[in-house]
C-alpha cells in the first residue's frame, strides 16, 4: 500500500493576526476559536491508514511547542525538521524531500499548518484522487474551489477548463498571481480556475530531480543544509547551509516552470484564517452579530470581534471592531481593515519594539 508522508510546514508568523500570533507563537499554535490549535486540527487530518506519521518543518525555537501541542492529541512526528531561520516555502519543501527521500518515502503531502479545513474528509478523498497521478510522475497541486472572488489568493488555471468535477486530475496551465476584482470575479464564475493553499503531492525523487532541473542552486542549498544537518532523536536541526538557501516559494521555483504540475479539484471548506476579518466570519455569533472569545461586556454594538487572554473587555456603541487583549497588550482596529493591523506592526519593527512581535 502507498503511503503518505505529510509535512506540516509550521514556519509563518502570521502578523496579519498580531498581537494574538506573533513570532513566540504564531497563530498555528491557537484555537482561534475551535477546540485545537490549528497545527493540532492539521495533524489529526492525517491519521488514517493511508498516512505515515508526520514531519513537521517549524522554527528551532518553536521545537518544543510543536512537539507539546502534537503530543495532546495524540500524534508523535516521525521527525522535526528545525529551520534557523525561516527562508520560505522552496527550502522548507527541498529540505524535507531529500529527508524524505532518503527514509524511502513514497510520497510527500506538503501542507501548512495554520489554515483552517473544515472538510478534512473531502481533502483526503482529493489526496487519494491524486495518488495515482504523483506515483506515476507528476507533481500534484491541489486546487481550492473559490467561494468567492478572493484579490489576495494567487490562482491556478487547469489547462482543459472543461469542469470536469473533483474527480478530474488536470494539467496545470497557468499560476495567476492576485488578481483585481474584476478578474477574480471571472474566475470564480470559471471552473477552470482555483486557489492556490499550497498544497501539494509528490514523488520525493521526482520533485528532487525536478528541482536539480529549475533551481540547482535551491538544490545544492539543500543537499548541503541535510548533510552537514546533527540529528537528536526526533530532531533535524538545519545550520547554516540553510540559512544560505534562496529565500523562494516553491511554486515560483518548481510548480510554475515544470511540466509535470496537475491539478486536483478540492472542495475543502478551506480558509487560511489570515485576517480578523476572516475569523470573525468564521465563527459562531451573538443576536447583534459579535463574536466574543474571553470576558466581554457589550452595549448596544454590532459586528465587533473580542478576544482577551484575561482582562474583561468593555465595549458600547460601536460597530466592526476588533479588539485584541493578548500578552499585555491591547489592540483596537477595524475589523476589515487588515491594512492597520499590518501598519501597527510596521510601526512597531520601526521603533525596534521587538519584544511586542
Amino acid at each position: 500500500m502507498t503511503k503518505i508522508t505529510p509535512v506540516l510546514m509550521s514556519g509563518g508568523a502570521g502578523t496579519r493576526l498580531w498581537p494574538l500570533s506573533r513570532q513566540a507563537k504564531p497563530k498555528q499554535f491557537h484555537a482561534l476559536g475551535g477546540h485545537r490549535t490549528l497545527i493540532q486540527e492539521t495533524a489529526l487530518r492525517f491519521t488514517t491508514a493511508a498516512f505515515a506519521p508526520p514531519m513537521v518543518i517549524c522554527s528551532a525555537a518553536h521545537a518544543d511547542l510543536v512537539r507539546a501541542q502534537l503530543a495532546q492529541v495524540g500524534v508523535t512526528p516521525a521527525a522535526l525538521i528545525l529551520e534557523p531561520q525561516g527562508r520560505n516555502t522552496g527550502p522548507a519543501a527541498a529540505v524535507a524531500a531529500e529527508i524524505a527521500a532518503a527514509a524511502g518515502c513514497d510520497l510527500v503531502l506538503m501542507v501548512h499548518a495554520d489554515a483552517r479545513i473544515t472538510d478534512p474528509a473531502a481533502l483526503r478523498a482529493a489526496v487519494a484522487v491524486g495518488t495515482q497521478a504523483a506515483m506515476d510522475g507528476a507533481l500534484v497541486i491541489f486546487g481550492i474551489t473559490p467561494t468567492s472572488p478572493e484579490t489576495g489568493y494567487g490562482y491556478i488555471r487547469a489547462q482543459d477548463g472543461d469542469g470536469a468535477g473533483d474527480a478530474a486530475v488536470r494539467k496545470v496551465a497557468a499560476f495567476v498571481e492576485k488578481p483585481d476584482l474584476a478578474t477574480a470575479q471571472a474566475y470564480v464564475a470559471d471552473p477552470a480556475y482555483s486557489w492556490n493553499a499550497g498544497i501539494f503531492l509528490f514523488r520525493p525523487d521526482v520533485f528532487l530531480a525536478e528541482m536539480q532541473r529549475l533551481a540547482p542552486d535551491l538544490a545544492a542549498a539543500a543537499r548541503a543544509a541535510v548533510a552537514e544537518a546533527p540529528r537528536d532523536g526526533d530532531a533535524v536541526q538545519l545550520g547554516d547551509a540553510f540559512v544560505r538557501s534562496p529565500a523562494v516559494a516553491v511554486d515560483i521555483a518548481i510548480f510554475e516552470k515544470t511540466d509535470k504540475a496537475m491539478v486536483v479539484s478540492a472542495d475543502i471548506g478551506w480558509s487560511d484564517v489570515g485576517a480578523y476579518g476572516a475569523l470573525w466570519a468564521e465563527a459562531d455569533k451573538t443576536a447583534s452579530g459579535d463574536v466574543l472569545q474571553g470576558p466581554a461586556v457589550t452595549v448596544d454594538t454590532a459586528g465587533c470581534l473580542v478576544i482577551s487572554d484575561g482582562p474583561t473587555v468593555a465595549l458600547a456603541g460601536v460597530e466592526n471592531l476588533v479588539v485584541v487583549v493578548e500578552g499585555g497588550v491591547v489592540m483596537v482596529a477595524p475589523r476589515d481593515d487588515p491594512a492597520a493591523v499590518k501598519a501597527l506592526v510596521e510601526r512597531l519593527r520601526a521603533q525596534g519594539r521587538s519584544d511586542l512581535l
